[in-house]
């Protein structure tokens, strides 16, 4: 199956009010177009979940606790993990910052907003999302979750005139078998494209949650260059876009014919 978690653009007027941002810029930490770029995947028998708030109010693809103190008016509960390297970087279940490093809230944020927002969205999605995968496990033996991202074509103090095209992340193998890794940037590679694995992205939370290949559950990250389909200022698709819609559909066509038994749940040692 496949999963956009990033590619959200329902913005709630009261985040929009709560925010010093404008609704422009407050875009630039949303993967935009991506569910767009897969839809392919319906048309191939394979499930396509996205979500339709955006990650700037709530990113699925971190623990479902990691908060920054310093964010809200109120404690935190005492599970709350506040001192991970990405509650650390502004990028927490509750976004501190969209990127750039632009502050998003204008004041503090109600914790019981944030717990709200952790029990009515981030909970059902997962719980869906786990739902999909174990019902592809039961019916086929194993299941494969694709995890679709996009990165900016440049980012700040990098040097980013080698940027690929693709960066496939499997955890530095942990998440997913290498066989459907190679797979994938094989196909990738026959359309033209550059592709890089694990650097600068290896996966979220997604991707290290719920890849578990030695139980026959495979979760990759793919991340797309942006230059390749959208003018970054303006939001609006570029005459590229469609050409990457049809190469992907061919990807998505080829990597649903990867599976095996050798992405199925390795045998049990004997006794």
């Amino acid at each position: 199956m496949f999963n956009s978690p990033h590619s959200g653009s329902r913005y709630p007027a009261s985040f929009l009010a709560a925010s010093r941002l404008d609704p422009q810029r407050i875009r630039r930490s949303e993967d935009a177009f991506v569910d767009e770029l897969f839809a392919s995947a319906l048309t191939h028998g394979a499930p396509l979940m996205r979500a339709n708030f955006p990650r700037a109010f709530l990113d699925v693809n971190r623990e479902p606790y990691e908060l920054d103190p310093k964010m809200f008016a109120g404690r935190l509960p005492s599970y709350a993990n506040i001192r991970s390297l990405r509650v650390a970087g502004g990028l927490g279940t509750i976004a501190r910052i969209v990127a750039e490093h632009e502050e998003i809230y204008a004041g503090p944020l109600d914790v019981d907003e944030a717990l709200q927002r952790i029990e009515r969205i981030y909970k059902p999605y997962h719980a869906t999302l786990r739902r999909w995968l174990a019902r592809q496990h039961v019916t086929f033996g194993y299941a494969v979750l694709i995890d679709c991202h996009s990165m900016p074509s440049l980012i700040r103090g990098m040097d980013n005139r080698n940027r690929p095209d693709f960066v496939l992340g499997d955890r530095y193998g942990t998440s997913c078998g290498a066989s459907l890794v190679d797979g994938a940037v094989e196909i990738l590679r026959s359309l033209g494209y550059a592709v890089a694995r694990n650097k600068p992205y290896a996966g979220g939370f997604i991707t290290e949650h719920y890849g578990r290949p030695g139980k026959g559950l495979h979760a990759l990250q793919v991340e797309i260059n942006r230059g390749l389909y959208m003018n970054e200022e303006t939001y609006e698709r570029t005459d590229q876009f469609e050409r990457l819609v049809r190469d992907l559909g061919l990807f998505v066509a080829e990597i649903t014919t990867l599976g095996g038994s050798g992405l199925r749940a390795e045998p049990l040692a004997a006794e």
